[in-house]
Formats: structure tokens, C-alpha cells, sequence
């Protein structure tokens, strides 16, 4: 397995992966709507994104947004998405791209990397638990939707 940070050239292979991702928690596929996003997002620089790979196949992807600590005066990552291919899972490679995100928020000197963690995948606290990752002491994050 190979882990490289995606190009707009890797679009095409990410997007079925991310369609499927967003199915699995919105419903219904919208292919060139995950794929036109992704497009944007990596070619403006607004996110990275990791890319796993086997051979040629594409198995997996991890997606981080760049955000800034006002308390602390660094960067924090978001990590909003991870996906492995279903074929593809229990294999260590959902580890390996939240590993190579750790490695990265060293390399910038983030402050830290946050993640959300859906209440419909509870199995996920103990994922991340242990690959280092804490439940914040500080801070219940709360969201405004618009309606």
C-alpha cells in the first residue's frame, strides 16, 4: 500500500470513493457532485487529501481543512473524511491514512487534529482512541444550520 497526497490529477479515482463516503451518510449518489467538490477543494488548496492506493487500484482516502487557533496561534487540521473501500477494510488502512494525517500535523506544528465523530458510528471512538486521540476537555463544539 501506498500513501501519497492527491493531485487534481487524482480526482477522478478519489470521487467514486467520496461519492460512497457521502452516500453512506446523506443518501444517494451524486457522483459529479463528489467529484466537482473534490475537484475544487484540491485544486484551490482548501484541503489535503491522502490518497491510499494498492497496485493501481485506489482503496481509501482521508481529507483534512486547515484551521487556525486563535488561543494557541498555530494551525489546527479538521479531519473530515476517511473512507476505505469496502473491499479494502480491516487491512490497516484506515490506520495508516489517520497515521500519515498525525505525521502531518506534526510537520506544520498543528496545535491539533480534530475529528468528528458521527453518533451513528460509535465503534469510531475506539478507533481513534487508539491511534492517540482524546475526547476534548475543553470544548462541546455546537452548530447553527440555518434553520
Amino acid at each position: 500500500m501506498k500513501i501519497a497526497r492527491a493531485t487534481a490529477g487524482d480526482t477522478a479515482a478519489i470521487a467514486p470513493l467520496f461519492d460512497a463516503y457521502r452516500a453512506f451518510f446523506t443518501g444517494g449518489n451524486r457522483l459529479e457532485e463528489s467529484r466537482a467538490f473534490l475537484e475544487k477543494r484540491i485544486s484551490r488548496d482548501e484541503s489535503v487529501v491522502f490518497v491510499a492506493r494498492e497496485g493501481e487500484e485506489t482503496v481509501g482516502f482521508i481529507q483534512l481543512y486547515p484551521l487556525w487557533s486563535s488561543w494557541y496561534c498555530r494551525r489546527i487540521w479538521f479531519l473530515s473524511d476517511l473512507y476505505v473501500k469496502e473491499s479494502a477494510r480491516n487491512r490497516g488502512i484506515g490506520r495508516a491514512l489517520v497515521e500519515r494525517v498525525v505525521e502531518v500535523a506534526r510537520e506544520t506544528k498543528a496545535a491539533s487534529v480534530m475529528v468528528e465523530l458521527p453518533h451513528r458510528e460509535p465503534h469510531l471512538e475506539e478507533f481513534y482512541r487508539r491511534l492517540g486521540f482524546e475526547k476534548d476537555a475543553i470544548f462541546e463544539l455546537a452548530r447553527y444550520t440555518g434553520g
